[in-house]
């Protein structure tokens, strides 16, 4: 065709597309929202992406490079940037036993030198290390408690932090009674500028907050900064505050590095630093990093091969595709009803097109350009307003991203891929209707009477066909691993979607051979619908389309949450409430009393409360010193011998043990947070394993431990595991092997109404004579009714004063959403599939005028009418979502065991394998699409005709 031509028919499809407004209107809708959602993801996503200068900012500030101490008398390789990865190679993971440690020379004076003087002397003249001292996760005073918190120190004055915190308000700290804080804190503190906070532990020196600042790349961070030496070394000091030198109170092992003019860390210095176990963050091999093949870590990560899974067959990649691919094809079958209308509206006019001498060609170049008329114009204005809505709301877009953006970028290349896709679905929406139109009758055409064909059987057969196929190429391919999954299992759902949509004229047909068994109104509108498949098939195809997503997420939906609902494992019986001793530093027991007041003012009814002692090897566990470790173990016959504690065993014959020993496929988990061996009486029992029998609270009291999972218990003993504390941060214990000792204790099985495996409990008194030590862990209580929301939060608050807020937990069940998401979509799919439905039935009545006087003519009362309007509606309604609920399995389904199959590991028991791949119907919502989506829209297409009709002169 020449292009002549295609400008007349791209004129004529701009002037039809004006004179129908609404229609046009829900086209450029339809084609718009998913460029708006893609165009505005893409400016998101690369304006989040920093550009290497912009990462060099966030990561050092002004500095010229960063630095950090890995391990000392080791050697580190890395990529040009570390956070990309790197490895750490020490003489002490290769020895053999017994034989001498050898060091290199720059491992050796690594040992020998204190990081700061080593870090002096290999960096160039003139040089300056500005600690960053980063302190413990404690807690700090709030407006309503106590808040947990990070502390650090840090001279904010000093312009190298520019870029890498950077002031919001108020200023740096000026001495050491003052303090800058992170936006999160003073939100969730409740306080502001010039309040007062003190830290936990220093309770008597408070810090005045003078000033609030953000990490551009950590906006969630809630962190306390303090002058350097006003903070750190005080806590370190506090007894009771620390718990080792892992929580931060230790020498800094990482520097801002501070540069002369002229200097900068190139490649070859950063490999010399990186000998005495330093990795570093350079400014400029950031902006200039070397080739891949002159670093030692990739040449090293390229030997060994990287992980073998393509990205195309990753499993968020998968679902991603699947998704992203069949909303599209749904948009083009929401959108192709919208070009039949149309088609069907200007049939006189295509007709007349054709008596002038238009070929074919012609015809179907005005309904083509109709969509490329309508998809460039919605993908227009879905890229305006995708690209304008991230502009406008471009702070609320950081805060949700967690980070700010390095630049507003606009990539042209990204947003003219962004308007061939909504170019594409306006062509694909208006090819269907374009074929129909260039093979209609002239004569039928300008007489505005149909011409009757049958169905198409070949189309029929390779409707089926595509149907069979697809489903089997998304179901095998999901699982199977036929060819890339992404491409299988997004192939094999659109080809299935597809073949039901061919099918879709012949079984409108099919469904015609129903209207002998119903009654005049039924009768007439199924058989209207058959006789004009043209306008019915494009609308049963969007109906189908609509429900079809609306059921393969249901599909995907409730099969995960019947998944979580089965791996759920709960704290304790229904209604239990579990009081621990918090996480933070010095959570060591001594605010239990406090804290247990505060539970049971606050929520009322709690009934006999069962306090719960930890039980450890000769130290308590709750110094800053080692501790030992205790263990609830099966018989040794029934123990996976991948896990004994005197094998080593490399990764692929760890795998092969777990993947070939049924001992090792075993379910060993368990919900409530206490240990494996708790000390306690027969209220503990009962409040937290829900035993209500005696003879337990009897054996326990008489020295036998209580063993809850029958797999752990033989010829009436238990085997407990434990071994000597050992201090790994001690010179020569890095490598050292713990002993293990086991012993058999006298134990009775109960039974317990919640999960409980690898764990047991004996009186303090048992825990003392087998030579071990209790403290207190928390308190459990199990009152009659369960406890309100309001209570729970009266006791939250009261412990916010006291503790942190995550030592309270009460049992309610598993709590699942899934209820509103079905619900939601079911609503959404009702609202497309009723639109869809009054689109063709809005046509049926323009179609039917004449059908409809000659009723009128003889006799006919308003109300059939009116119930012939409504049942043509119903009728499409009906067959859109019976085949919409066939094709939305599928996709469903394969999503389901695409996770399923990236989920499995070795070790996994066959329970919890069959549990990732449960596919689950929602047979509520699916019936409720099936039967009450049609009568919904009958009614209301019945309530919104009117009964009244204009009477027209027959013609022909």
């Amino acid at each position: 065709m020449k292009l002549s031509a295609w400008r007349v028919a791209l004129r004529i499809a701009r002037r039809d597309a004006l004179r129908a407004r609404g229609r046009s209107a829900l086209v450029i809708a339809m084609v718009a929202l998913p460029v708006l959602g893609v165009s505005g993801a893409d400016v998101f996503y690369r304006s989040a992406e920093l550009t290497p200068a912009e990462h060099a900012v966030r990561v050092m500030g002004q500095a010229g490079g960063e630095l950090e101490m890995v391990e000392r008398g080791s050697s580190v390789k890395q990529a040009p940037d570390p956070e990309q990865g790197f490895s750490v190679q020490n003489p002490k993971d290769t020895v053999k036993n017994g034989a001498a440690l050898t060091y290199t020379p720059a491992q050796q004076r690594a040992l020998d030198t204190e990081p700061a003087a080593l870090a002096a002397q290999l960096l160039p003249a003139g040089a300056t290390l500005v600690p960053e001292r980063q302190g413990p996760y404690t807690a700090a005073s709030s407006a309503e408690g106590l808040l947990s918190t990070r502390v650090n120190e840090a001279d904010l004055s000093d312009p190298v932090w520019q870029g890498r915190t950077n002031l919001v308000k108020g200023r740096a700290p000026a001495d050491e009674h003052e303090a800058a804080v992170t936006p999160e804190f003073l939100k969730r503190a409740g306080l502001k500028l010039g309040d007062r906070t003190a830290v936990r532990g220093l309770e008597s020196s408070p810090f005045t907050i003078t000033g609030v600042y953000e990490y551009p790349g950590e906006l969630s961070a809630t962190e306390l900064f303090a002058r350097p030496g006003a903070l750190i070394d005080r806590l370190a000091k506090n007894a009771g505050t620390g718990r080792g030198k892992t929580d931060g109170t230790d020498e800094p092992t990482r520097w801002l590095v501070k540069l002369p003019a002229g200097t900068v860390l190139d490649w070859p210095k950063v490999t010399e630093l990186n000998q005495y176990g330093f990795s570093v963050t350079s400014r400029a091999v950031l902006l200039d990093p070397p080739a891949r093949a002159d670093v030692p870590y990739y040449v090293e990560q390229d030997a060994k091969g990287g992980d073998g899974t393509r990205y195309f067959d990753r499993t968020s990649v998968v679902i991603l595709a699947t998704v992203v691919g069949m909303a599209l094809l749904e948009i083009v079958l929401l959108a192709g009803p919208a070009f039949a209308v149309g088609a069907r509206r200007s049939r006189r006019q295509l007709g007349l097109l054709a008596a002038a001498g238009g070929d074919r060609a012609n015809v179907r170049a005005v309904v083509l350009g109709g969509g490329i008329v309508l998809g460039v114009t919605g993908a227009v204005v879905g890229l305006v307003l995708g690209v304008g809505l991230v502009a406008l709301l471009r702070t609320q877009a950081e805060e949700y991203a967690g980070q700010r953006f390095g630049h507003f970028a606009i990539q042209p290349v990204d947003l003219l891929g962004v308007l061939l896709v909504g170019l594409v679905t306006g062509l694909l929406a208006a090819i269907v209707p374009a074929v129909q139109a260039s093979r209609q009758d002239v004569v039928s055409a300008l007489t505005g009477r149909d011409s009757l064909k049958p169905p198409n059987r070949k189309l029929a057969a390779l409707g089926l066909l595509m149907l069979a196929g697809g489903a089997a190429l998304a179901l095998l391919g999901a699982t199977s691993g036929v060819g890339s999954r992404s491409l299988a299992v997004l192939g094999g759902s659109a080809v299935a979607e597809l073949g039901m949509v061919a099918l879709t004229p012949a079984l409108v047909s099919l469904f015609g051979r129903l209207g002998r068994w119903l009654s005049l109104g039924p009768r007439l509108a199924l058989r209207d619908s058959v006789r004009h498949r043209g306008r019915t098939a494009p609308a049963v195809a969007a109906v189908m389309a609509a429900v079809a997503g609306s059921v393969a997420v249901g599909v995907y939906t409730t099969s995960s949450d019947e998944q979580y609902r089965r791996e759920y494992v709960a704290h304790g019986p229904a209604g239990s409430v579990l009081l621990g001793n918090g996480w933070l530093a010095g959570a060591d027991g001594k605010l239990l009393p406090q804290m247990r007041e505060a539970v049971e003012r606050s929520i009322p009814g709690l009934g006999p409360r069962a306090d719960v002692q930890r039980v450890s090897y000769k130290t308590a566990c709750t110094d800053s010193g080692p501790c030992g470790y205790i263990s609830v173990e099966m018989p040794k016959e029934d123990r996976c011998p991948a896990f004994a504690p005197d094998k080593e065993l490399g990764a692929g014959e760890l795998d092969r043990i777990l993947a070939g020993d049924k001992r090792c496929q075993v379910n060993t988990r368990r919900g409530n947070p206490f240990g494996a061996l708790n000390a306690g009486d027969a209220t503990l029992l009962r409040n937290l394993y829900g035993v209500t029998d005696e003879a337990a609270g009897q054996a326990l009291a008489a020295g036998k431990a209580v063993v809850f999972d029958p797999r752990y218990i033989k010829d009436g003993k238990v085997a407990v595991q434990y071994s000597e504390p050992v201090d790994y941060t001690a010179s020569g214990n890095a490598d050292h092997k713990p002993a293990y000792t086991e012993i058999a204790v006298d134990a009775v099985l109960a039974d317990s109404a919640v999960s409980a495996p690898g764990q047991a409990v004996v009186s303090p008194a048992t825990a003392a004579r087998l030579g071990f030590v209790t403290s207190p862990a928390g308190s459990v209580w199990l009152p009659d009714a369960m406890p309100s929301d309001g209570s729970q939060q009266r006791a939250d608050g009261a412990l916010a004063k006291i503790s942190d807020h995550d030592v309270l937990s009460i049992e309610r069940g598993y709590q699942s959403e899934a209820g509103l998401v079905s619900l939601g979509l079911t609503a959404f799919a009702a609202l497309v599939a009723l639109g869809a439905a009054g689109i063709a039935t809005g046509l049926a009545a323009a179609d039917s005028q004449r059908d409809l006087t000659t009723l009128a003519a003889v006799g006919a009362e308003p109300r059939i009418r009116r119930s012939l309007s409504g049942f043509q509606c119903g009728v499409i309604a009906a067959m859109g979502a019976l085949l919409g609920v066939v094709c939305g399995i599928v996709p469903g389904v394969a999503l389901r065991k695409v996770e399923g199959a990236a989920s499995t590991y070795p070790g996994m028991s066959p329970e919890e394998i069959a549990n990732k791949a449960i596919v689950v119907f929602p047979w509520p919502t699916i019936a409720a699409t099936v039967v009450v989506l049609p009568l919904l829209a009958a009614a209301l297409a019945a309530v919104l005709t009117r009964s009244r009709i204009t009477m027209l002169r027959r013609s022909g």
